[in-house]
């Protein structure tokens, strides 16, 4: 998507306290303390000798609990690993086109840009897992409890990360209560870590964005008048998707089989124990591991064996990825809607199947 900057944004840009979502934790160690020693929760791949960059997002799912464990690590020892921190699914697609990662990631709304010709950045990638199916995490809260629908937000300025699954559901809200994103509302790009201190200043009304920061928002005095769950219910869900490069999927699927393994263990580990993954969430997030676990709440989480099948990767989020953009050409944030085949061509089911058949 190309950046639509204003001069309000560059402003809050500069302005805006930074939240800082590292440090201590109330788990016994720090976010920047190493993980607990971890030993692959199944026979280890020490073939698997791939350089890996990954991007991660702070969002409190599976991601998170890999990358604080050091499953990866620990099931492919001879595999070189690193981690990129992202702020949105709008930087990974930029870091994709600049060829600095090879996983990352990202928002389903992203996901369908970077799978929409033209592309901005050049890019081509696959949807290989879903993360969690977007509910109650990510929220449009306003700051006057006088306003209690998204039509008393005529004339206030309200924040969104550009390109990110948040931005979709604000935009798809707004047109739904009849109202114009350029005209009727000021619309600004934001990263989540700058909206609390735009928050405190009283530069924005109102902010769609997902937790921790959304939960932060509340804390401090706003009210939740609209989620993605009410945008899905609308017809237009959105996803935390895990995606990989086309290249580098192909030249190693033995990498890939391993890395949807471990998503698919924290999945599990998030239904099953849901207080020690919540612990690995706190440490890589920064924030109480009751916290945590509250914020596991707001997301649906599904099994590779769920995901591989026709509701998911194996057939309908082809068909969320072609509505979505749909959507998004009418909103002119692409350029054009290619076929659902097209959008096919980009949802790779093989891993979670690799994953589901053990």
């Amino acid at each position: 998507m190309k950046s639509r900057p204003t001069s309000t944004a560059a402003a809050l840009a500069a302005a805006a306290l930074s939240l800082s979502l590292t440090g201590c934790v109330e788990t016994g160690r720090s976010s920047t303390a190493a993980a607990p020693d971890t030993d692959c929760p199944w026979r280890a791949d020490e073939s698997v000798t791939a350089e890996a960059r990954i991007a991660w997002q702070a969002v409190p799912n599976g991601d998170a609990v890999v990358k604080d464990l050091g499953l990866l690590e620990a099931c492919m020892p001879n595999a070189d690993i690193s981690w990129v921190q992202a702020s949105s699914g709008g930087d990974v697609v930029k870091y994709y086109g600049s060829d600095e990662v090879d996983l990352g990631l990202m928002g389903s709304a992203p996901a369908t840009i970077a799978s929409s010709e033209p592309v901005v950045q050049d890019v081509d990638l696959s949807v290989v897992w879903i993360h969690d199916v977007i509910g109650d995490a990510e929220s449009l809260v306003v700051k006057d409890p006088t306003i209690t629908d998204i039509s008393g937000l005529k004339g206030k300025t309200v924040a969104v990360p550009f390109s990110s699954t948040a931005h979709y559901s604000l935009l798809q809200a707004l047109a739904d209560a009849g109202l114009d994103a350029t005209q009727d509302v000021e619309v600004i790009n934001l990263e989540p870590e700058k909206m609390p201190g735009a928050w405190q200043g009283d530069q924005i009304d109102a902010a769609w964005v997902w937790d921790p920061v959304q939960s932060q928002l509340l804390e401090d005095g706003g009210e939740r008048i609209l989620s993605s769950a009410d945008t899905a219910e609308a017809g237009r869900p959105t996803f935390d998707v895990g995606t990989a490069s086309q290249e580098f999927a192909a030249d190693n699927p033995e990498f890939m089989t391993q890395w949807t393994k471990a998503q698919d263990y924290a999945v599990r580990m998030i239904k099953d124990d849901p207080a020690a993954a919540a612990e690995s969430v706190a440490v890589v997030l920064g924030i109480d591991p009751a916290d945590a676990e509250k914020q596991f709440g707001g997301l649906t989480f599904l099994t590779a064996e769920e995901q591989a099948g026709p509701d998911y990767l194996g057939g309908q989020l082809t068909e969320d990825l072609f509505t979505t953009a749909g959507f998004l050409l009418d909103q002119g944030e692409i350029e054009a809607v290619g076929t659902q085949s097209d959008y096919a061509a980009h949802v790779d089911p093989g891993p979670a199947r690799a994953a589901a058949d053990g």
